[in-house]
């Protein structure tokens, strides 16, 4: 099944292919960002531009030519030292305003684009639904969006500033030329007839950086894997540097490849545009202006010399237009990317925008099927949630149990069936109003390198939350440990950019993640694998802290260890995407089913292990 992230992104290989106007839409579309936030940026990096090109030639080519001719034909000399004198003046203001300019309002400026870019990214990524992070076709374009995206968006800028420079030097050297000589003009224009040469050079250096990129990144892999700490315990206690080493060699083996393929190639269309431009359009004129001035004595040596100097010049001044033209669909291809990802509509959304009310919740003959999956992984699950109710879902890895969980805070919508709270679909609610109701520990929670505080509140903190901080740490069993940390609850956690920070080990990590729970005022409290990193003793005695702190409260926890199902008001056993049993856990016990038989295997490790009179009361039941 293809997801909507995947008909809204996946395009044709020969879409690739972009129109002109596409090309000069997407280049817009950035300058359009940029100039929202910072007004006088582009107007005034443009114009440096022009004033730069302008300058560059009023002091470098016609200032030689000027103070040569002058001397050659008898000319005023104080003339030439004012001309030398109003171009120092130029040269140096220009300089001194560029350099104010660098200094003290471009680097405001930069700050402005970066976090507007990167604003434009975060918000649109938040906005997308899970599903997008799951479709490899959307994630890529997600990825390759993320990417640099300020620098990739100021290629943009740095291209057109090209262009600007190029065009406006190029046009003062050809006027320059023709006003000695038009026949030069020529010579010039005859870069042009190289286009086909560089235009296949061009092809050929993107598709060797295409099929260089992925390389690179096998290489910097394995670079990755003897440098990071997260993989050292592995990298010292096994032999996987061997198969580091035989990845290394892989890749070299590629590269000495893709050289080989396109080495040549390379080689000659760059041997090509150089001969075409030095060894024909240079050297000729040259030839041509020499022969002007010292046979036939129609051209003054001062002609002569800007002559040699600015046909190179004209004749690169051309190439670089032709090089920033093709960098411009270059950008275009990315910001296409950056364009689709922020175009995207996201699916889960609700026309109605109804709030939602605390209530029942009733999942109706709900089924789910992944994106590119051949089976579904849930099926026809009828299920009702009772306000107040405490429920564990139980069962085997791959049971379905996680993707419940994940369709019920409508990360996902259902390929079939419908769920409901207090008889309104899920569909006609406002998404992140519905799941404010709810309090969330996942099995695969992350901590932030932030503060101990702002990650049990998932939010800054403030003064007034260190009571509710401390609570919640407590009611998780994590503040013994964070008591004693340099900080305390001020902490950070990881050392990434705190050298005072602390690694906490896996254990300490669950209890401060599971303080979350404790610390958000929820209706509704799910916890995926909430005691996965502990042992039976704390397992129990967070449960029963759970319990204690949801009275009144609805509460789903997953939990291989069924010695915490005996404390839920309801067990729902999963098998194979469906529900295969459900009821209280004495009732599925009597029942001798597929629960009671898995909980006598768990029964007989919990017999040898020391758990508490009452927790082994409750699991000897």
């Amino acid at each position: 099944m293809q997801s909507e992230a995947t008909k809204q992104v996946k395009r044709p290989k020969k879409e690739r292919e972009l129109s002109f106007g596409r090309v000069i839409a997407n280049n817009f579309y950035v300058l359009r960002i940029i100039q929202e936030v910072a007004p006088f940026y582009l107007v005034t990096y443009f114009l440096w531009s022009v004033a730069g090109a302008l300058i560059n030639f009023l002091t470098g080519t016609y200032l030689l030519r000027y103070v040569i001719n002058t001397f050659q034909v008898g000319g005023d000399v104080q003339k030439i030292f004012l001309f030398i004198g109003i171009c120092a003046l130029a040269n140096l203001g220009f300089n001194f305003f560029i350099d104010c300019l660098r200094r003290f309002l471009y680097p405001r400026y930069n700050q402005r684009i970066v976090a507007r870019v990167e604003k434009m990214l975060f918000e649109k990524a938040a906005e997308v639904e899970l599903a997008c992070y799951e479709d490899p076709a959307f994630y890529d374009k997600y990825v390759r969006s993320m990417e640099n995206s300020y620098q990739k968006c100021m290629n943009t800028v740095y291209t057109v500033d090209g262009l600007i420079w190029a065009a406006v030097s190029m046009s003062a050297n050809a006027i320059m030329i023709v006003t000695i000589d038009p026949i030069l003009l020529i010579f010039a224009l005859l870069p042009l007839l190289l286009g086909f040469v560089q235009k296949k050079r061009n092809n050929v250096l993107h598709e060797f950086d295409q099929k260089r990129d992925p390389i690179d990144r096998k290489i910097n892999y394995v670079q990755r894997t003897f440098y990071l700490g997260e993989y050292a315990k592995e990298m010292r206690l096994s032999e996987m540097y061997k198969a580091m080493f035989a990845k290394q060699k892989e890749s070299w083996l590629d590269y000495k490849k893709l050289i080989a393929d396109y080495g040549f190639a390379k080689g000659f269309t760059i041997f090509l545009t150089n001969f075409g431009k030095d060894g024909v359009i240079v050297l000729g004129a040259m030839l041509y202006s020499v022969f002007q001035t010292t046979v036939t004595g129609n051209m003054l040596i001062g002609d002569c010399i800007v002559v040699l100097n600015s046909i190179e010049a004209l004749s690169w001044q051309l190439t670089e237009l032709v090089t920033q033209i093709t960098d411009l669909h270059k950008n275009a291809v990315y910001i296409e990317d950056l364009r689709h990802f922020m175009d995207y509509k996201p699916q889960i959304v609700s026309s109605e925008r109804k709030h939602p009310e605390n209530g029942e919740i009733v999942l109706e003959r709900v089924s789910f099927t992944y994106a590119g999956a051949d089976k579904p992984s849930l099926s026809e699950i009828d299920l009702t949630i009772r306000p107040g109710e405490k429920i564990a879902l139980v069962g085997h890895n791959g049971s379905g149990k996680s993707t419940l969980v994940k369709l019920l805070l409508r990360l996902y919508d259902p390929t079939e069936g419908e769920i409901r709270q207090n008889g309104m679909p899920l569909a006609t609610l406002d998404p992140d109003a519905y799941r404010k109701q709810f309090g969330v520990v996942f099995q695969d929670f992350k901590l932030f390198s932030l503060s101990v505080a702002e990650n049990v509140l998932l939010r800054p903190y403030s003064d007034a939350d260190e009571e509710t901080v401390i609570h919640a740490l407590e009611k998780s069993g994590a503040w013994p440990v964070v008591e004693k940390l340099p900080h305390g609850i001020h902490t950070t956690l990881t050392r990434e950019f705190d050298d005072d920070g602390v690694n906490l080990s896996g254990g300490e990590a669950q209890k401060v993640a599971l303080a979350r729970i404790f610390a958000t005022p929820s209706d509704i409290v799910i916890v995926d694998e909430p005691s996965s990193a502990l042992d039976p003793i704390a397992e129990y005695t967070l449960f029963e802290n759970l319990l204690s702190s949801c009275a009144g409260k609805t509460m789903i926890f997953i939990s291989h260890r069924l010695s915490s199902a005996v404390l839920a008001d309801r067990v729902v056993y999963m098998d194979g995407g469906r529900i295969t049993e459900m009821g209280s856990h004495r009732k599925l016990m009597e029942n001798g089913g597929d629960y009671a038989d898995l909980f006598a295997k768990q029964s007989e490790n919990y017999r040898q292990e020391p758990v508490g009179k009452e927790a082994s009361d409750e699991i000897q039941s």
